[in-house]
């Protein structure tokens, strides 16, 4: 029980800095100037993966035993989740505010700006997958392999701000949390914030996140050991779903206001960024995890179920230039049929 307690205090935490960070980056987008595209694909994707991310960082750099475990499922199950689980909850938001959007099922999307974030995930992530069947004695393959995808996701970030006209997002942003605490800034403006205050909001909410990032990971390790269930399974299961779902309802948001483009962008622009760079923490740092072999198999396959239903959403999309929430809700599936999967291994002990 204690775990339990421990771990949603690490949730908490968590979740409180990714709101105060999510809410920030959309601010600096704005001060910056920036397009829905790469607002959307860059700043908010990376903002809502910033949880996600630390929590292998920690776990991984606190080193050894299920610690290493927690960071190799947190890794794997954020790309599996967003390509399941998110897609799902997206598609049943356009189904419920249908009556209220303009292009009703369909989503007003620019294919330009997905079908970028897809084609860029579908690479990144099969390289990262593939560096784990490379043997453990060709040790300079995974850190060329890492420099590799920092490289690339570089390029992505660079093709997103070069193809963006300086537009600006549009639309409303939420006040900043922290306004209200720079009295000087809102005496000048009391609604658009210093940059300054939205700084200083950024580098708060990532002191949340580190903090319940160690908090989360030694819950996960304690917990596992006291179920019996492998760490590395438990962290892909709980991490993603607590630290980054909720923190794609943002894309529920934005479906409700019609900003379609957005919604989906904060989930494929995290795909991107999850396949490129927490990946990178693994090759790195704990590179005898990222092997597939006796032991490791159940958590690998969430990685091609994540490609099979990336497939399944994207490639009608391709085929008739258009996006359903019908679509969408294909994610589902394939995340049901995966925990049924861990469930069997769970309980037959495979």
């Amino acid at each position: 029980m204690s775990a339990l307690i421990v771990l949603a205090l690490g949730f908490v935490v968590i979740l409180l800095g990714a709101e105060l960070f999510t809410n920030g980056i959309e601010w600096v987008g704005r001060k910056l100037d920036l397009a829905e595209g790469a607002v959307g694909s860059v700043l908010a994707a990376v903002g809502t993966a910033m949880p996600e991310t630390m929590i292998p960082l920690v776990a991984i750099l606190l080193g050894g035993g299920t610690h290493d475990e927690v960071g190799l499922g947190a890794i794997l199950g954020a790309p599996f989740m967003l390509a399941t689980l998110a897609m799902f909850v997206t598609g049943v938001a356009v189904i419920a505010y249908r009556s209220r959007r303009r292009t009703g099922t369909d989503l007003d999307i620019d294919a330009g700006v997905v079908g970028k974030d897809v084609r860029f995930f579908a690479l990144a992530y099969a390289i990262a997958i593939g560096a784990a069947f490379v043997p453990l004695d060709w040790w300079p393959a995974r850190p060329a392999v890492a420099v590799f995808l920092l490289l690339l996701y570089g390029f992505y970030v660079r093709a997103h701000f070069a193809a963006e006209t300086a537009a600006g997002a549009g639309g409303d942003l939420a006040p900043l949390r922290f306004h209200r605490l720079d009295r000087q800034g809102r005496r000048l403006d009391p609604v658009v914030p210093r940059l300054r205050i939205v700084g200083f909001q950024v580098v708060a909410a990532m002191a949340c996140i580190v903090g319940g990032a160690f908090v989360f990971v030694d819950a996960v390790s304690n917990l596992s050991t006291g179920l019996g269930i492998g760490a590395a399974v438990l962290a892909l299961v709980i991490a993603p779903v607590a630290t980054e779902l909720p923190e794609k309802f943002n894309s529920v948001l934005w479906i409700r206001q019609g900003k379609d483009t957005l919604a989906m962008g904060n989930i494929t622009g995290a795909m991107v960024f999850q396949a490129c760079v927490p990946t990178v923490v693994a090759l790195l740092f704990a590179p005898e995890q990222w092997v597939i072999g006796r032991g490791s198999y159940l958590v690998f396959v969430s990685a091609a179920i994540a490609f099979v239903a990336t497939a399944a959403v994207f490639l009608p999309m391709a085929r008739r230039a258009r996006l359903t929430a019908r679509g969408l809700l294909a994610g589902g599936v394939f995340y049901v049929a995966y925990i049924g999967v861990v469930a069997w291994a769970v309980g037959t002990g495979a």
